[in-house]
């Protein structure tokens, strides 16, 4: 008898917590860009966990942290435990168990261990694990994520409201839910009706008076009409 074909994803029901993310995140990674190394041991995995360059956060996680995140993700067949000679190694289920192809697993991937990032910082930081011709490949990709239907789990990504400031918008990841979006900054109090002008305003005001008195002083000295000045 055939095993049951696992539930489709869905972050919002089940979603991951941020050490799965990045334990997932991180064996795709190694897959795609030290394949020698691959499938990973304990140690090395924790160590690209933790490790400080192409990681938003920049985390340190103990060994216990690491398994714990392993054992939740292999119950929901994520990841899957090879039995070695010497030391068990792990290797990630992504595509399969998230239930996406191999160009959107990458994109998952990358906004799980770099943050939300615009389509055209997701191809470069790509470039490594998977070649977009261009960007619009890029965001044809992450539109069929943020589409997905409920039937197949939901969306799995999310545009955010572009940043004051920003040229374009980021995309999110939604497999640990819905992303925490920064607070709005608390508008400014009008100012109020016919209060003091800034200071600075204050202070040149301040200095045209005195150029327009030294300008009447030195037309009485010269006997000119000071009445225009």
């Amino acid at each position: 008898m055939s095993a049951p074909f696992p539930a489709p994803f869905d972050g919002r029901s089940q979603p991951l917590d941020g050490v799965q993310a990045r334990v997932l995140a991180t064996l795709m990674e190694k897959s795609r860009t030290v394949p020698d190394s691959y499938p990973l041991t304990l140690n090395s995995l924790v160590a690209g966990c933790n490790q400080k360059s192409s990681r938003e956060p920049v985390l340190q996680l103990s060994e216990g942290e690491v398994q714990e995140a392993l054992d939740g993700l292999r119950r929901r067949a994520l990841v899957v435990e090879i039995g070695g000679a010497r030391v068990a190694r792990w290797e990630h289920n992504f595509p399969r168990g998230v239930g996406v192809p191999d160009q959107s697993a990458v994109l998952l991937s990358l906004l799980m261990l770099r943050g939300p990032q615009t389509a055209g910082e997701l191809r470069i930081n790509a470039e490594r694990w998977h070649r977009f011709a261009d960007i619009s490949s890029v965001e044809a990709f992450l539109d069929e994520l943020a589409e997905r239907s409920d039937e197949r789990g939901g969306p799995l990504v999310a545009l955010l409201p572009r940043a004051p400031g920003a040229r374009e918008s980021r995309w999110a990841h939604l497999l640990c839910g819905a992303p925490q979006l920064p607070e709005a900054a608390p508008a400014s109090a009008p100012a109020p009706a016919g209060g003091a002008l800034p200071d600075r305003v204050q202070a040149l005001e301040a200095e045209v008076a005195a150029l327009r008195a030294t300008v009447h002083r030195l037309c009485e000295q010269l006997g000119l009409d000071a009445a225009g000045a």
